[in-house]
């Protein structure tokens, strides 16, 4: 039996349609539309030649749309989960002046381009959390089931205790011992280091939602911390300009392209930056001006702006522009992951000495008496 429909076209149990496969549909119907493929059966070979249930699903609603006569944009736009409003807008400029190549391969080109800026994104997040938490489990390991046994090897010698090697004893002791009971269960110390960060990044996740006011604080804390608060920033102002670009080599007027574009910016503070561009373009500013009365563009871009809006020949500038950026961003990931890397080792190599000289400096500072002995 046929699984039931949820809405936007997806079906319960299926697999989740990748940014890839979105790639994939606009690639095989600009490669169409140059060969003089007419849409309609364009749409059916894409329909076709999917592996992709659900969107082959979706395909299906949008060629049966347009053979009723709705534009392929219309068509779109019922699928808002799978058709963003950025791509809509590319293909209506391409309706609108008769050249449907020319957004599909500006689709492809910004899509691809998003899915390369998405992946550095997720290496930039997990890769940190993927190797704190090996740390984090590390230490809990061997506080919870090494240090203990050295423990007690230490109290059978009854030596006298250095004060690191009594720190080591009592910061394994909370690891293995009850701390508090809740609900009348134990909770040892090493289940409150694990759960602890999870809770917090729970809590936060939930003010953030639940309170535009904690987002706006959150977002601008994030944005002063060292380290991240760059890369925030670089990523945002690389998005903004890559989607910029274009739309603006699409045909699309200037303020509606920069609508467009303030909406793939998600850190609230740096959302109130790019409001100020089109504030500043409504108000009769030149881009460069508002790009540099926003005060988040360095000097060289708003240069290299000024240059391509004097010469009538922006698109290439704002390609410029959005490569820069791009750069900008893979230099800040791949810095930020080589500081956290060595960071990590470093702490989790201290915690290992100090377990070792916690368990072997009482023995060496008492070496003569066991020779004595």
């Amino acid at each position: 039996m046929q699984s039931s429909k949820t809405k936007g076209g997806f079906h319960l149990g299926q697999k989740k349609i990748k940014l890839r496969d979105v790639i994939q549909l606009f690639v095989q119907l600009e490669q169409m539309q140059s060969a003089g493929v007419p849409l309609l059966d364009a749409l059916s070979d894409v329909r076709d030649s999917t592996e992709h249930d659900g969107l082959r699903d979706i395909m299906s609603e949008i060629f049966r749309d347009v053979s009723d006569g709705a534009a392929l944009s219309e068509a779109m736009i019922r699928h808002p989960k799978i058709f963003k409003p950025l791509y809509i807008s590319l293909i209506e400029a391409g309706e609108e002046t008769g050249d449907m190549t020319s957004s599909y391969l500006q689709l492809v080109k910004y899509l691809k381009w998003v899915d390369v800026i998405q992946g550095k994104i997720r290496k930039a997040t997990r890769y940190p959390m993927i190797v704190t938490g090996v740390v984090i489990l590390t230490i809990v390991f061997m506080m919870s089931i090494v240090v203990p046994q050295i423990v007690g090897f230490l109290e059978f010698l009854d030596l006298e205790l250095p004060i690191y090697s009594k720190a080591l004893i009592a910061t394994s002791n909370f690891f293995i011992e009850p701390q508090f009971n809740l609900l009348g269960f134990p909770v040892y110390g090493s289940i409150i280091v694990i759960i602890v960060p999870i809770i917090l990044i729970g809590t936060y996740h939930t003010l953030k939602r639940g309170s535009d006011t904690m987002a706006y604080r959150f977002d601008a804390w994030w944005l002063q911390a060292p380290v991240f608060g760059p890369l925030i920033r670089k990523i945002s102002i690389a998005r903004y300009a890559q989607t910029f670009g274009a739309l603006y080599a699409s045909g699309i007027d200037v303020i509606s392209a920069l609508e467009n574009s303030r909406a793939t910016v998600n850190n609230l503070m740096m959302l109130d930056a790019m409001e100020s561009v089109e504030g500043h373009v409504k108000a009769g500013s030149a881009l460069s001006e508002a790009f540099n009365a926003s005060g988040e563009f360095p000097s060289l871009v708003v240069r290299m702006v000024k240059v391509g809006e004097e010469s009538g020949n922006l698109t290439p500038v704002l390609d410029q522009v959005s490569d820069f950026y791009t750069n900008d961003v893979n230099e800040a990931i791949e810095g930020l992951i080589e500081m956290i890397q060595p960071t990590l080792t470093a702490i989790l190599g201290l915690v290992i000495a100090w377990i070792a000289a916690g368990s072997l400096g009482p023995i060496y500072m008492n070496l003569g008496n066991f020779m004595d002995f």
